[in-house]
């Protein structure tokens, strides 16, 4: 059910930015990553690990500059981050135990940023010369 969830989300979320102007500039692709990054770093304080925050802060880190990155030279490195991140969620308690992660959350989470990073890629495609800055 959690896919499920992620995917409708997802499509929601994608679909009403596009429709009120808000993927119209190159930051909300690069924002939505920012904020998707962070959402571990509150599970580690929802769970009291200080180990697990020390990670997840790094972890986030490495998003957070690719987020930068991708809005200032090309929001391909953003598609690629998302559907990254996608991927680092699935295998996420394979790599740190973060206590304060819901059970359902790297179903949902997966769902939720292959889409999203999918929806970017088909507006990229679609918008030549969006993806680069000048």
């Amino acid at each position: 059910m959690e896919y499920l969830i992620g995917v409708v989300l997802s499509v929601l979320v994608c679909a009403f930015a596009m429709l009120v102007g808000f993927d119209r500039g190159r930051v909300f692709y690069p924002t939505l990553l920012m904020v998707i990054a962070t959402y571990y770093i509150l599970f580690a304080v929802m769970g009291k690990s200080a180990p697990a925050l020390t990670i997840e802060c790094l972890a986030a880190g490495i998003f957070l500059g690719v987020a930068v990155a991708g809005f200032k030279k090309n929001l391909w490195l953003i598609v690629t981050a998302l559907a990254g991140h996608g991927v680092f969620d699935y295998f996420h308690h394979l790599l740190i135990d973060n206590p304060g992660v819901p059970v359902w959350w790297p179903g949902f989470c997966l769902a939720f940023d292959i889409l999203a990073g999918g929806f970017l890629a088909v507006l990229l495609m679609r918008r030549v010369g969006f993806a680069r800055t000048a």
